[in-house]
Parts: C-alpha cells; sequence; structure tokens
C-alpha cells in the first residue's frame, strides 16, 4: 500500500524545536496543487535552497521528517531558484512510481487541509494558534484544543465462494469498481458499520465480520478500516442509487477496473484475484 515505503522513513512525531535550514524539504501548496521538482521521469521534493521568499512575510510549520530531514509546510508567497520547479495537482500520486513521494505529498496535504480548516475556533470564533509542545491548535481565548481529524471509515470485501461483490460509486469514471466503504457513526461499532454500509449500499446481509488491515488515506484525512466478510450470494442486491450506480457478484478471472494496490481496496481485490482470501 501506499504508506509502505520501506526503505525510506517516515516520522511522523512533532518536533517542536525544529527549525527551518537550507536543506529541509518544504510544501508549498496553492489550493489542491504542490510544488514538486521535475526532472524528466524523476521527481523531488523542494528544499529550501530551491525557492527564495522573505522572512517576515512566509509561516514555517513543521510537519515530519523524511530520511531524517525535517519537512515544512510553507504558507505565503514564494520564488523559484530553481528551474524545474512546477506545480502539480495532488492526483499525481496516482501516476508516479516513487511511492515515497507520493506518500509524504498526501500526508502533508492531510496537515495542510487541517490548518486551513482550523485557523478560526469552532467554539468562540477567534483566531487559533499552534500550541508550542505538540501538534495541536489552541484557542487564546477559550482554551479549547484541537487535534488533526482523522475520520474512521470501515471497507469491506465480500464474498461468496469464488466471487466478490463490487460496486461502482457514482462518482467513480467509467466501468471501475471497487469494495463497499463508508464513514463510522457515532456510537456504532466498526462490525456493525460493516452491517450498515452493505445493506444501505447493496441491501444484502453478511456474516462472519473478520478484519483484515488498515491504511491512512489522507486525500479525505480517513482511517480506512478493512474488513473480509461472508454473504449469501442469492440474495438479491438492491442499490442505493444515490452512492452506488451498480453492483455485481465477480469471479476471479472476470475482474472489471479496479483500484490498484496503492490502495487498501485494490490490495484486497489482488489477494482474491490470486486466491489468497
Amino acid at each position: 500500500m501506499i504508506q509502505d515505503i520501506f526503505p525510506h522513513r517516515f516520522e511522523n512525531q512533532y518536533l517542536p524545536d525544529q527549525k527551518l535550514n537550507e536543506e529541509s524539504f518544504v510544501f508549498h501548496f496553492t489550493g489542491n496543487d504542490l510544488l514538486l521538482k521535475m526532472n524528466g521521469d524523476v521527481i523531488e521534493l523542494p528544499k529550501v535552497k530551491d525557492i527564495s521568499f522573505s522572512q517576515d512575510k512566509i509561516s514555517p510549520t513543521f510537519l515530519f521528517m523524511f530520511d531524517e530531514t525535517s519537512c515544512f509546510l510553507l504558507s505565503g508567497d514564494i520564488a523559484f531558484k530553481h528551474p524545474d520547479l512546477a506545480y502539480n495537482e495532488i492526483s499525481f500520486f496516482r501516476r508516479i512510481s516513487q511511492q515515497e513521494i507520493a506518500w509524504v505529498s498526501l500526508a502533508a496535504y492531510h496537515l495542510k487541509n487541517w490548518y486551513e480548516q482550523n485557523r478560526f475556533c469552532g467554539k468562540c470564533g477567534s483566531k487559533t494558534k499552534h500550541k508550542p509542545e505538540e501538534r495541536a491548535l489552541i484557542c487564546p481565548e477559550c482554551v479549547t484544543v484541537v487535534y488533526p481529524k482523522i475520520s474512521p471509515a470501515v471497507i469491506v470485501a465480500i464474498i461468496s465462494d469464488d466471487k466478490i461483490l463490487l460496486a461502482r460509486n457514482t462518482n467513480f469514471p467509467g466501468s471501475w469498481f471497487s469494495l463497499i466503504a463508508g464513514y463510522v457513526d457515532v456510537g456504532e461499532t466498526l462490525e456493525d458499520a460493516v452491517k450498515r454500509e452493505v445493506m444501505e449500499e447493496v441491501g444484502i446481509e453478511v456474516q462472519n465480520i473478520r478484519y483484515y488491515n488498515s491504511q491512512p488515506w489522507p486525500l479525505s484525512g480517513s482511517m480506512m478500516i478493512g474488513f473480509i466478510a461472508q454473504a449469501n450470494a442469492t440474495q438479491p442486491i438492491v442499490i442505493d442509487e444515490k452512492e452506488i450506480a451498480e453492483a455485481a457478484w465477480f469471479t476471479r478471472d472476470n475482474l472489471p477496473a479496479h483500484p490498484s494496490v496503492i490502495s487498501i481496496a485494490g490490495e484486497i481485490i489482488g489477494k482474491f484475484e490470486r486466491g489468497e482470501l
């Protein structure tokens, strides 16, 4: 999956004593576009030495360590000192072979969105500040503390003998199919969320629910929690027609277009195809 970048190292512990230096990696976004160094097929993260900016007009925020190098989110106007710098829409992560660049870019995107969405206190409306000793924002007026938002979501492979149930979301392009997934509701167990989402989206009952694995998915700020479940394929499929455009049972030798192994959905579908589930 995309977060598996060994031998590269991603350390997400917040280190308040880190200072911006010439070799620090920088993440600078304009909307959903990220600044990268493009040298043919090779993509690199830009460093402080590749750009110029006014010290009093830029706001650096420490993000994490990547390959023992500090990484910062920069907010403000910058100028390019390197000719190969260019902005790329964040979906570039699906197309590149350098999985480590894709992963840290997504992690930075998740944090960028969280900082942008919490500039003001949701309780009293005052402007928030970074809590000095940890990755958190604090309101100086009412002392409300806000931590990065991570939304739990279940994703489930529904198996019946040698068949798997796949669905095409109304937002998916063309004939793209994937697993049933959805967010966990307040007061709901993960297993109950699996049963509810499957019933809501395709109208069937599942049993023998077992945990598979999990994957952080920064694009939506989610933690995808994977499950395998069994179902009787004779049950009629009843799609909700809001989120799901179509759904069907597929055999291992007749799978439709589906996610790649960078995602937990793609990994699970690949294991089913190889007979490993």
